[in-house]
Protein backbone atom coordinates (compact mmCIF):
# COMPACT_ATOMS: atom_id res chain seq x y z
CA UNK A 1 0.00 0.00 0.00
CA UNK A 2 1.68 2.87 -0.78
CA UNK A 3 -1.34 5.69 0.41
CA UNK A 4 -4.12 5.66 2.73
CA UNK A 5 -6.34 8.88 2.93
CA UNK A 6 -8.28 10.41 5.80
CA UNK A 7 -11.32 12.57 5.73
CA UNK A 8 -10.84 15.18 8.89
CA UNK A 9 -14.15 16.83 9.70
CA UNK A 10 -15.14 19.37 12.40
CA UNK A 11 -17.07 17.63 15.16
CA UNK A 12 -20.54 18.96 16.34
CA UNK A 13 -19.43 18.41 19.93
CA UNK A 14 -16.20 20.29 19.13
CA UNK A 15 -12.90 18.95 17.71
CA UNK A 16 -12.67 16.89 14.72
CA UNK A 17 -12.87 13.39 13.47
CA UNK A 18 -11.00 11.35 11.09
CA UNK A 19 -11.90 8.52 9.29
CA UNK A 20 -9.66 6.27 6.81
CA UNK A 21 -10.97 5.51 3.08
CA UNK A 22 -11.20 1.69 2.91
CA UNK A 23 -9.74 0.93 6.09
CA UNK A 24 -11.11 0.53 9.18
CA UNK A 25 -9.51 3.21 11.20
CA UNK A 26 -11.05 6.15 13.55
CA UNK A 27 -9.47 9.06 16.03
CA UNK A 28 -10.66 11.86 16.63
CA UNK A 29 -8.61 14.80 18.41
CA UNK A 30 -9.60 18.31 20.18
CA UNK A 31 -7.25 20.07 17.63
CA UNK A 32 -5.23 19.76 14.17
CA UNK A 33 -2.25 18.49 15.67
CA UNK A 34 -3.35 16.39 18.11
CA UNK A 35 -5.64 14.57 15.41
CA UNK A 36 -2.38 14.28 13.23
CA UNK A 37 -0.13 12.38 15.92
CA UNK A 38 -3.42 10.55 16.65
CA UNK A 39 -3.68 9.27 12.74
CA UNK A 40 0.02 8.48 12.85
CA UNK A 41 -0.10 6.37 15.80
CA UNK A 42 -3.56 4.47 14.82
CA UNK A 43 -1.94 3.96 11.43
CA UNK A 44 0.89 2.42 13.41
CA UNK A 45 -1.36 0.11 15.13
CA UNK A 46 -3.54 -0.91 12.45
CA UNK A 47 -1.02 -2.28 9.72
CA UNK A 48 2.04 -4.68 10.59
CA UNK A 49 5.68 -3.34 10.33
CA UNK A 50 6.36 -2.97 6.88
CA UNK A 51 2.79 -3.44 5.31
CA UNK A 52 1.44 -0.12 6.46
CA UNK A 53 0.83 2.94 3.85
CA UNK A 54 3.98 5.30 2.90
CA UNK A 55 2.38 7.91 2.39
CA UNK A 56 -1.22 9.61 4.69
CA UNK A 57 -2.88 11.93 2.98
CA UNK A 58 -5.40 14.02 5.21
CA UNK A 59 -8.60 15.66 3.37
CA UNK A 60 -10.04 18.66 5.49
CA UNK A 61 -13.80 19.00 5.13
CA UNK A 62 -14.93 22.20 6.22
CA UNK A 63 -18.77 22.86 6.20
CA UNK A 64 -19.73 26.70 6.00
CA UNK A 65 -23.44 28.04 5.85
CA UNK A 66 -24.10 31.38 4.34
CA UNK A 67 -27.24 33.85 5.01
CA UNK A 68 -28.27 34.32 1.60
Amino acid sequence: MNELIFVVEEAPEGGYTARALGESIFTEADTIEEVRSRILDAVRCHFDEGSGPRIVRLHFVREEILAA
